[in-house]
């Protein structure tokens, strides 16, 4: 699970790409225009050699709130995934 106090990268994803991992789950959160695509996928392989039937990915505005967004999205894919 990802925690909210471990997870407030707004000034990063603002000129970077954003990538981690949590127990199976890596994600990627990345600044299109003003908003952050969030981007999920099972381990083991990174992102541009998972296929892309495997990743989903979402829209949140690129602010604060926004990233508390993404956060709560990727606890609930990482749910999704430990399902399956």
């Amino acid at each position: 699970m990802i925690r909210a106090e471990e997870f407030n990268h707004l000034n990063y994803i603002k000129k970077e790409e954003l990538t981690g991992s949590d127990a199976g789950m890596r994600y990627m959160l990345k600044k299109k225009g003003d908003v952050i695509l969030v981007t999920a996928w099972p381990e083991p392989y990174c992102y541009a050699k998972t296929p892309e039937e495997q990743k989903i990915t979402t829209e949140v505005p690129l602010t604060k709130d926004g990233v508390e967004m993404a956060r709560n999205w990727l606890n609930e894919q990482h749910n999704k995934m430990k399902k399956n």
